[in-house]
């Protein structure tokens, strides 16, 4: 039976439950669920990522010790789509840099809709901002910067000075441009079948060709645009479950990173609630990118003075 059960899961479409999800209802930030999917032979982590539109970083964090290239056929994988919003308003196009995702919220204020996406790489790092849509652009052409020019040249490719648009430009077939600084950074797509859910970029936020495509006809000019950096998020939930997701911290140019630890307004919490952190830290400490249930439904009231979210 379980086996059917999984079987059943691989096969659901990734349309239904891996991008679109109801927002949560009044005091809760949990969205979508956790998904199985069970290795059929010659399949790749990466083919995997993509059939239900994940990141490949996320992937392999929810799934620790299986070889990307080469796993095992008949292994359960578990798909990260169940996640905990940011805590952030609820507002147009939200990017976590440390989840590498991006969430479009619905100006109905009905659905969010969560996308992987491909950021700057180490020393390129795409800046946390709050800012708007400046320019929408199909079939955009590139001006590669001179600092691109020269890295490119130094692998010997001599870029022109400028890509038009079509099958070579790595633009894809749709930017948005942003307003922060003097308008450097997009939201765009790709022309390789590489580097979604990824530190691949020189500082833009890339996205999956069919993704950009869907984002770029909601939108309109000038909807905000915020860009945080949350490798933690937790939530209290209605039921008073407490639900804790921790990424592994992005590397910084000079290679250190952020060291985690359990988030001080959680831990007055659970202490106040006489409850143990030791789950919270053991959370903090696998860094899998999955929501984590560290306190069960409570039945009976208890106060949230100590909590404010």
């Amino acid at each position: 039976m379980l086996r059917k059960l999984l079987i059943l899961c691989s096969c659901l479409s990734a349309s239904v439950w891996a991008t679109s999800y109801p927002l949560p209802p009044e005091g809760s930030n949990l969205v979508g669920r956790i998904q199985f999917h069970q290795i059929e032979k010659g399949e790749s982590m990466a083919d995997i990522a993509k059939l239900y539109d994940v990141g490949f970083l996320s992937l392999m964090a929810a799934n620790p010790g299986v070889d990307p290239f080469l796993p095992a056929e008949g292994h359960v994988l578990t798909i990260p789509t169940q996640v905990i919003l940011p805590n952030v308003e609820r507002e147009g196009v939200v990017i976590n840099l440390a989840e590498l995702r991006l969430y479009y919220f619905e100006p109905t204020g009905k659905y969010v809709h969560v996308f992987p996406v491909g950021i700057g790489r180490i020393g390129r790092d795409t800046p946390e901002m709050v800012t708007s849509i400046s320019q929408k652009r199909p079939n955009p052409t590139w001006t590669p910067p001179s600092s691109i020019r020269k890295e490119y040249a130094a692998k010997g490719i001599d870029l022109p000075a400028i890509v038009p648009a079509g099958p070579d430009n790595p633009l894809g077939e749709y930017a948005l441009r942003l307003a922060h600084g003097a308008g450097d950074y997009l939201i765009h797509g790709t022309n390789k079948d590489f580097g979604i859910g990824m530190r691949v970029s020189a500082g833009c936020i890339r996205m999956d060709p069919k993704d950009i495509k869907w984002l770029f006809d909601k939108v309109d000019l000038g909807l905000k645009v915020t860009v945080v950096n949350q490798p933690i998020k937790f939530s209290l939930e209605p039921d008073r479950s407490v639900y804790l997701e921790a990424h592994e911290p992005l590397t910084r140019s000079d290679g250190s990173k952020k060291i985690l630890g359990v988030p001080q307004e959680l831990t007055w919490w659970l202490q106040a609630m006489d409850k143990s952190d030791a789950k919270a830290r053991a959370v903090v400490l696998a860094q899998n990118g999955v929501p984590v249930e560290i306190v069960e439904p409570q039945s009976y009231e208890q106060p949230d003075t100590y909590f404010r979210r």
